[in-house]
């Protein structure tokens, strides 16, 4: 069993920072892709930002500038710093990683969901 696991998130006003953070653990043999995707209220799953395992970062044209994914491979971490929040950026915040947990079997995987919630 693999589980990703987030935290971090929470209430801050327009112009403020969060961090969000998503560790990785269980049956892992190698790890792909790691990425934060959103859902607000009313409206489809959008990807966020991404970090591919050969180091190549890509963000949604809506939070580039603003938002940074980093990655930890020692600890199978993915971080996203959100810095000048705008309300519309409020939603549920997912991570997201592609992962072998053998020399056959590769899937997707989720964390449990982050609210983000930016006071205007």
């Amino acid at each position: 069993q693999v589980q990703l696991v987030e935290s971090g998130g929470g209430l801050v006003q327009a112009g403020g920072s969060l961090r969000l953070s998503c560790a990785a653990s269980g049956k892992i043999l190698i790890i792909n892709n790691m990425g934060w995707y959103r859902q607000a209220p009313g409206k489809q799953r959008e990807f966020v930002a991404s970090w591919t395992s050969g180091g190549t970062t890509n963000y949604a044209d809506s939070v580039k500038g603003r938002f940074t994914i980093s990655r930890n491979n020692t600890r199978n971490t993915v971080y996203l710093q959100m810095n000048s929040l705008k309300p519309e950026d409020t939603a549920v915040y997912y991570c997201n990683a592609n992962i072998w947990i053998s020399l056959w079997t590769r899937d997707d995987y989720w964390g449990q969901g982050s609210q983000v919630t930016v006071s205007s």
